[in-house]
């Protein structure tokens, strides 16, 4: 359970009990125990504003949760990652989770009632609970570890950019696939006739009628799926994006 501050720089996320939402879902990393080697990955939440404040330059909080193997168990007992999912959730994991596994993946987007208590300079996640009727969505800020690695690995060898040059420095279970985009680019359409096509693919007409059109109704919507949500988040930063890089042009 982390996030500890290092040299000062990192601002941890201060005690309270707000909401948050799943902005990342960490490539696997190998850690020594006393039981051998094991692979974790972490869960990222941003943490809602209106609880926790913002950072120094105006940002969200983060937090991340503790690693977390590859398993989901019920017997002998529950693996922590089953019962995080469960709590989090509020519901138990079926036997269809069990026998086909889950996508952790299909969190993103997804909002938690979260409790962050400080122990020894780190911030933990005391406690999450479903968010209910409460939703957070992602500021459309938050950069996935995935693809500061791929940008990192790409300077510093000198490798080609896009999407091609992300799967080579990171494959399998290291990374989700799609790494080496922003964010936003990765989003799966999930309504209308692009269904199932990464927003970055579509036409800038494709992406300008689902952003004036289908976008102030879901904004409106009293309920929207955990797509939607990410969907919703990608077209606003995928807009903001693309009015920078036209100011950038045009300077």
């Amino acid at each position: 359970m982390i996030a500890k501050s290092s040299g000062g720089e990192f601002e941890i996320a201060p005690e309270g009990t707000g909401l948050g939402v799943c902005v990342d879902v960490t490539p696997l990393k190998t850690r020594q125990t006393q039981w051998g080697e094991k692979r974790e990955f972490r869960f990222v939440f941003e943490l809602d504003e209106s609880a926790f404040g913002v950072r120094k330059d105006g940002s969200r909080y983060c937090i991340w949760s503790r690693g977390f193997s590859l398993n989901i168990t019920s017997v002998p007992k529950k693996s922590n990652l089953t019962k995080f999912l469960e709590s989090w959730m509020g519901a138990e994991l079926t036997k269809e989770d069990y026998k086909n596994g889950v996508d952790v993946e299909e969190l993103l987007g997804v909002s938690a009632k979260i409790i962050v208590q400080h122990d020894n300079g780190y911030a933990n996640i005391l406690s999450i609970r479903p968010s209910g009727e409460a939703q957070l969505m992602p500021s459309g800020k938050f950069v996935r570890e995935c693809d500061r690695r791929a940008t990192a690995k790409d300077h510093s060898a000198g490798a080609g950019t896009g999407s091609d040059g992300a799967k080579a420095a990171f494959r399998g279970a290291d990374k989700p696939e799609g790494c080496g985009r922003e964010d936003w680019q990765k989003t799966k359409v999930c309504v209308g006739k692009y269904a199932g096509t990464d927003l970055g693919d579509l036409s800038t007409e494709a992406f300008d009628a689902l952003h004036d059109k289908w976008l102030p109704k879901a904004l409106e919507a009293e309920k929207l799926s955990a797509d939607e949500k990410r969907l919703v988040a990608a077209l606003q930063a995928g807009k903001a994006a693309r009015e920078t890089t036209t100011a950038e042009e045009e300077y």
